[in-house]
């Protein structure tokens, strides 16, 4: 077995593509000595140049010195061959995404380099265990799955195929380490980590907007006004590229042997046929101009000339949190007169099944969304038949009050209380089938896909027993698979523990 801690360890790159080049990188970066190759003539000494390039305009920016880079060109060669990677003690493979072409590859390294080399491969969606199954020693092979672009992107996922050696894996988080990535250890499984838990982001986003409940706009400002995460699903879809995340999307649902938590919508998949993959293509979820900009951004906010609200009826009383709202938006709470708006904090259920459940009448009230951060936005739902005169003159407080009003269909959850819902519920279950440690999951969900928060973190953030009673009562409402809690987080709720509690 290799050691990984070895000065003079040599690190082989095969595949000089914009991934290869990212990771011979922070591998030099790292202190390591590189020898890269491509299969196409010419295509490994072009790769190292563009890397020798970038290490230049990180001395034109003063983040290191002079003779830091030379020390990183320095440990930059070429191979003529795959010959030339004999003395490598770990090959990290980044071709392209095809079974034979990496299967073949690694029959070809097998006979290359020594039998305690470790072989990597940077795939994003192929079986580990697949790759190794034609190799001679299918112990030493694993995953080592970088993020685009690799010198921003501090994560590497470690994968553990179901022969790979523990040793092996060991070996490789310290590897990862030493190229300045922040490893986590995964099982081999369809996805892997990051992009089996981005299922619940995206494809949630997408049906709420299917249901007609609310906008591509609305569902983006909510995540990022009251949710707190960088880009809301359908920014991001738009930039990583429809033609990459609808056939992930499917890959994964399948190879999860269509999980319902796992599906995705028609509207997807009308976009990817018609062409339409987001700012690469000029328009996707929204429309974009040549420089990425959206042109007529839609608004998220509700406009209404109505009377703002001063007085209403709480048919939810004592929830701090619909208190501290009321005051914020300087709406007074008082017996209900039988014509002013009512007002109810929900959790999980929708305002037909409140009206239902409680009597309260369905053509005045208000539902609320309490949850996430109410400072800049606030979502409102009512039911169906429902007096637009309630909702504009709450809506209207809360323009007054500096605070947008994002005003959606009938939904149990709204949609902050879904999409974390089932970001939560979704990681609890990976946490379940042991794909990665709990504390991992959380890291590399935050790492990969720039979450505020991990899967696990928002189910504590939320509350582990509102986040089940929740996923429980839009399960409960839609009858839909997709929505059945996860047992990891169902056992929790009921016994009051952390999300983060080992089994």
């Amino acid at each position: 077995m290799i050691d990984p801690n070895a000065k003079d360890l040599i690190v082989g790159v095969v595949g000089c593509g914009a991934m290869g080049q990212g990771i011979i990188q922070v591998a030099v970066q790292g202190g390591l000595t590189v020898v890269a190759y491509d299969a196409k003539e010419g295509g490994a000494a072009a790769g190292v140049a563009r890397v020798a390039e970038r290490i230049d305009r990180m001395v034109e920016k003063e983040r290191i010195t002079t003779a830091d880079a030379e020390g990183m060109k320095g440990a930059l060669s070429v191979a003529g061959s795959l010959d030339d990677l004999a003395p490598c003690g770990v090959v990290v493979e980044a071709v392209f995404e095809d079974i034979d072409v990496k299967r073949a590859l690694f029959t070809a390294l097998e006979a290359v380099v020594a039998e305690d080399a470790i072989l990597a491969s940077n795939t994003s969606s192929l079986p580990i265990g697949s790759i190794a199954r034609v190799c001679e020693h299918p112990g030493r092979v694993a995953g080592l799955h970088f993020f685009n672009p690799v010198p921003l992107m501090r994560l590497v996922e470690v994968i553990q195929g179901p022969a790979t050696d523990d040793a092996v894996i060991d070996a490789l988080v310290v590897i990862g380490d030493r190229f300045g990535r922040i490893p986590v250890v995964v099982k081999d499984s369809p996805g892997f980590l990051v992009n089996l838990g981005g299922r619940a982001f995206t494809t949630e986003g997408l049906h709420l907007v299917h249901e007609a409940v609310a906008t591509p706009a609305q569902v983006d400002a909510v995540m990022r006004d009251c949710g707190h995460f960088r880009m809301g699903p359908f920014q991001l879809m738009d930039l990583t590229g429809i033609d990459v995340n609808y056939p992930v999307s499917m890959i994964v649902f399948e190879q999860f042997l269509n999980d319902a938590r796992l599906r995705t919508t028609p509207l997807h998949r009308a976009l990817f046929d018609a062409g339409r993959f987001g700012r690469k293509t000029g328009q996707g979820h929204y429309r974009y101009d040549d420089k990425g900009g959206v042109i007529d951004p839609p608004s998220a906010n509700h406009v209404t000339d109505a009377p703002a609200a001063t007085v209403v009826h709480v048919a939810t009383e004592g929830d701090a949190a619909l208190g501290d709202l009321l005051s914020r938006l300087g709406l007074s709470a008082r017996a209900d007169d039988g014509a002013m708006p009512i007002l109810a904090a929900l959790y999980g259920e929708d305002a037909s099944g409140f009206c239902a459940r409680t009597g309260t009448d369905s053509k005045r009230l208000v539902a609320i969304d309490t949850t996430g951060d109410t400072s800049k936005r606030v979502t409102l739902m009512t039911a169906p038949g429902a007096d637009p005169v309630a909702r504009d003159a709450v809506a209207a407080a809360a323009a007054a009050a500096g605070i947008a009003p994002t005003v959606i269909q009938d939904s149990p959850g709204f949609i902050l209380q879904r999409m974390r819902a089932m970001i939560a519920n979704l990681g609890c279950e990976m946490a379940q089938i042991d794909l990665a440690t709990p504390a991992d999951i959380d890291t590399a969900m935050k790492l990969g896909l720039n979450y505020p928060l991990g899967p696990l973190e928002i189910a504590e953030e939320v509350g582990v027993a509102r986040t089940y009673a929740i996923i429980s009562a839009i399960h409960d409402a839609t009858q839909d698979p997709r929505y059945r809690p996860s047992l990891w987080l169902r056992r929790r709720a009921l016994l009051g523990l952390g999300a983060h509690t080992p089994a």
